[in-house]
C-alpha cells in the first residue's frame, strides 16, 4: 500500500469535498450511511452500463441508509470533458441519477483529490493503489471505512450482495 502512512485520516468522514456547482459538502453528512464511491464519465464504454445500474441501486437502497458519491473524472483519454455542472446534468437526465454528482475531481497523481488519496490507501488496486480506468467504485461502511474496492469491469448490481451485507440485511 504505501501510501497509507501519508493518509492520517480514518474515515471518509473526516473529508469535505465540493458539489458540481462548487458548494463545499462536508461527508460527516453520511454517517451512518453505506456508500458506494464512484469515479464517473460520460463518454466511457462503461457509461451506460454503470448509470444504468447505480441508478437502479440507489432506487433499491437509498431507504435503507444507502448513498451513492459519484465524482466526475476527466483522467482517462479525457472521457468527461465538460464542467461538474455538465456532468451533473448528464448523469440526472439521461440517467435519472438521484444520488449526488461531485464536483470533477482528479483520482491519481500529486493533484488527486484528498478523498481518493484515502480511499486508495485504504484499500489498493490488482495492480497497486492507482485507479486504472472509470467507474472504479469503493464501498464504505457506516462508519467510513472502505470495506472492498470493485474494478471498471465490476458491474454495480454484482456489488449488491455486498450492499446488502453492509446495511446488515442478509
Amino acid at each position: 500500500m504505501g501510501a497509507s502512512s501519508s493518509v492520517p485520516e480514518k474515515s471518509i468522514h473526516e473529508f469535505a469535498v465540493k458539489d458540481c456547482k462548487g458548494n463545499d459538502v462536508n461527508l460527516n453528512a453520511y454517517k451512518g450511511k453505506v456508500l458506494l464511491v464512484v469515479n464517473v464519465a460520460s463518454k466511457c464504454g462503461f457509461t451506460n452500463s454503470n448509470y444504468t445500474q447505480l441508478t437502479e441501486l440507489y432506487s433499491k437502497f437509498k431507504d435503507k441508509g444507502f448513498e451513492i458519491l459519484a465524482f466526475p473524472c476527466n483522467q482517462f483519454l479525457y472521457q468527461e470533458p465538460g464542467s461538474s455542472q455538465e456532468a451533473e446534468q448528464f448523469a440526472c437526465t439521461r440517467f435519472k441519477a438521484e444520488y449526488p454528482i461531485f464536483q470533477k475531481v482528479k483520482v491519481n497523481g500529486s493533484e488527486a483529490a484528498p478523498v481518493y488519496k484515502f480511499l486508495k490507501a485504504s484499500k489498493g488496486g490488482f495492480f497497486g493503489s492507482s485507479i486504472k480506468w472509470n467507474f472504479t467504485k469503493f464501498l464504505v461502511d457506516k462508519d467510513g471505512h472502505v470495506i472492498k474496492r470493485y474494478g471498471p469491469t465490476t458491474a454495480p448490481l454484482d456489488i449488491e450482495g455486498d450492499i446488502k451485507k453492509a446495511l446488515g440485511e442478509n
